[in-house]
């Protein structure tokens, strides 16, 4: 990308670089620059610093919060050292003197593609060193997820579309990518896209690409996901959120192998296989209307379901010792393992966020050194223990309390004990505390959407949080009035 307001000067970059084959889009101004960026996402950045009316040192921290690896080349007349420090500063890779000598323009510009894609190239193979411990982690004891790795062997080598289902931070990603390593297709690309990342004015031209004229600023063809994933596989994480326009097309591409691209006008033909996520109910989607019920069939050819950690419990100790291996190393700490009480307590713990909260939880732990805090933060939440028939027991108690020895003994029955003792608040102070916060911050989030007509990214903005924050507070909110209503239709 060019951003540069001396359109000669743009023009004179734009040809040479194409005679590069480069793909190159130019913008005149620093808010152009940030619209035209998220579209077309450029490797490289050539930013003018003698443009009239853009703080150049603006634009290049907005670009550098939008994709810290970008590269970004400073152009000017006269480069101060001040200047060139700040620049620096903010994540500035290199800086070019006018008038731009083309023969040092191409050195520094190669230099700096080579080193992204050495660092590209080193973190896929960290990446894919990393996914195979989390398989040989995530399949290791539990006889559940036993069921789900001889599901996973028995569909990888076919080319079903495969839906994977389970609550947040289990595992969707993981066991994908597991199907994808055990398939045909393992030497060919496989492709993520996040459907709730994106927004839907977006996530089409992310998904299918878009023709040279499509709209204002879309000066060359760009390839879309699906053509990125010819061959291999593409991964719909959180499909639920699909846009009902989008829902059309993907069921095209899933039934005929074929689609277009924004403004094209001929179809194409890809060979892709679909895998998709969810932590929704898709059926109540289809019923309620927001998502189709003839895609739903097309992405349930195969479902693998993945049990939430409570229901897998005997997994809990192994993990914990994965992960505070893992992160003792990349922190360069070496705390002493959890004692035999604390990872009782983990044990006894409903674990809602599953294993991302574990992980996380383990995190902490390394970075703080502090066991009683992490069994504090555990003790704040009320422990959901499944009984031997697989179903919750909500008056469980621990072994050892006061409460179930009380219990233990003859004539001491819960319901007498709940009788004859005062009515006490079912929450600690830290818990109500909590919700009234939660409850502030949800009509703090309503308010503004409503003020911004549901303009997640402006809401984002005002509010100060990231988009992708913003959404999944907005999940939360959903599953919450969810639970309310449910809860008030069985009453």
């Amino acid at each position: 990308m060019i951003v540069d307001d001396d359109r000669a000067h743009s023009s004179f970059l734009s040809a040479h670089l194409l005679r590069r084959s480069f793909d190159v889009s130019s913008a005149s101004t620093g808010d152009e620059a940030i619209r035209m960026f998220r579209v077309f996402d450029p490797a490289l950045v050539l930013l003018d610093a003698d443009a009239r009316g853009m703080d150049e040192m603006e634009t290049l921290e907005r670009l550098k919060q939008i994709k810290p690896e970008v590269s970004v080349i400073l152009v000017a007349s006269s480069g101060t050292p001040e200047m060139i420090f700040r620049a620096s500063k903010l994540g500035a890779d290199d800086f070019l003197g006018k008038p731009i000598d083309l023969v040092a323009l191409d050195q520094r510009m190669s230099h700096l593609l080579d080193g992204q894609r050495l660092t590209s190239e080193v973190t896929q193979l960290r990446d894919q060193v990393r996914r195979q411990s989390d398989f040989s982690m995530l399949f290791g004891t539990s006889p559940k997820m036993e069921e789900v790795k001889n599901t996973i062997e028995h569909v990888a080598e076919t080319n079903a579309t495969v839906l994977i289902r389970g609550e947040s931070g289990t595992g969707k990603e993981v066991v994908a990518r597991m199907v994808f390593s055990h398939s045909l297709r393992r030497d060919k690309p496989f492709v993520k896209v996040n459907c709730a990342a994106i927004p839907h004015e977006l996530l089409e031209s992310e998904l299918f690409g878009y023709e040279p004229g499509a709209f204002t600023g879309a000066n060359r063809q760009k390839l879309g996901k699906f053509d990125l994933a010819h061959g291999g596989t593409i991964f719909l994480d959180e499909i639920s959120e699909l846009h009902p326009a989008l829902q059309a097309k993907l069921l095209h591409v899933l039934q005929d192998g074929e689609f277009s691209r924004l403004g094209g006008k001929r179809d194409i033909a890809v060979d892709v296989r679909v895998l998709a996520a969810t932590n929704k109910q898709l059926e109540r989607a289809v019923e309620d209307g927001t998502f189709r019920e003839d895609l739903f069939y097309r992405l349930n050819v195969v479902t693998i379901h993945i049990p939430p950690l409570r229901e897998r419990q005997e997994e809990i100790p192994i993990f914990l010792d994965f992960f505070l291996r893992k992160y003792s190393e990349y922190y360069g700490k070496q705390p002493p393992p959890f004692s035999e009480y604390a990872v009782n307590r983990m044990m006894e713990y409903s674990w809602p966020g599953n294993i991302r909260e574990l992980e996380n939880l383990v995190k902490r732990y390394v970075i703080v050194g502090n066991e009683p805090q992490i069994i504090r933060e555990l003790s704040t939440h009320k422990p959901v223990i499944l009984s031997t028939s697989g179903n919750v027991n909500p008056d469980w108690q621990p072994v050892g309390s006061a409460a179930a020895q009380e219990n233990s003994r003859p004539g001491h029955s819960a319901e007498s004990i709940r009788a004859a003792e005062p009515e006490r608040p079912s929450l600690s102070l830290l818990e109500i505390g909590r919700r009234a916060a939660m409850e502030a911050e949800h009509k703090a989030i309503e308010r503004v959407l409503n003020e911004t007509r549901w303009n997640r990214r402006q809401a984002a903005k005002i509010l100060k949080v990231s988009y992708k924050a913003l959404l999944n507070k907005m999940k939360i909110m959903e599953e919450q009035d969810h639970d309310k209503k449910k809860s008030y239709l069985a009453k």
